[in-house]
């Protein structure tokens, strides 16, 4: 069998891989087989597409996409809130500046975000603490202990332990959160459906 490529759009061919290439991206995503018969046949490479058996796990997956563009923007905000939380308090001379402005934000981020986290659900939670996790590289209960001490996060540990949560969970792209990273890939593409 042949392989050709079409390509749409004008690019220069990469020396080292072979495939077109269009300001760094791959833009190799149709072609076409020739058969040896003669026939040819059209090839599109496409993202995965999930069927469900059940009804209830298209209702599960429905939850999880709804819930799920609740929290990412959060994420994205720890993200960028902890980037300039760490530079600002490191750029601070002593430990007492450092403790100072360390309340402040915390009271700052508290009056801020405690209305939106007391609506939100226990599973919103879940997602939310393991996309925390993925957006920092870093745990919930590392964040806390790194900022507030082992015992504040200990007791944090604890309360979320009660209500089914724990801040130790680490994000699992391969295994348990596939479908979490799923949602980011279609979320960062424009193609998440709105349910």
């Amino acid at each position: 069998m042949i392989f050709a490529a079409v390509h749409t759009v004008e690019g220069k061919r990469n020396s080292k891989t072979g495939k077109m290439q269009y300001s760094g991206r791959d833009v190799s995503h149709y072609g076409f087989v020739i058969g040896p018969a003669g026939d040819t046949i059209t090839v599109v490479n496409m993202n995965r597409v999930y069927c469900f058996s059940k009804p209830m796990d298209m209702s599960r997956h429905r939850k999880l996409v709804r819930d799920f563009r609740k929290v990412y923007p959060l994420s994205l905000v720890a993200k960028e809130t902890m980037a300039g939380f760490e530079e600002e308090l490191l750029a601070l001379p002593t430990r007492k500046a450092q403790r100072e402005f360390s309340r402040r934000t915390e009271k700052s981020l508290v009056s801020q975000y405690t209305p939106t986290l007391k609506r939100m659900t226990v599973s919103q939670g879940k997602i939310l603490v393991r996309l925390i996790d993925r957006e920092t590289e870093m745990t919930s209960y590392q964040i806390v202990k790194e900022f507030r001490g082992g015992f504040v996060a200990g007791f944090w540990q604890g309360i979320a332990r009660l209500f089914g949560h724990d801040l130790k969970d680490e994000y699992d792209a391969l295994e348990r959160d596939r479908m979490i990273e799923q949602c980011i890939l279609m979320y960062n593409a424009g193609l998440l459906p709105e349910y």
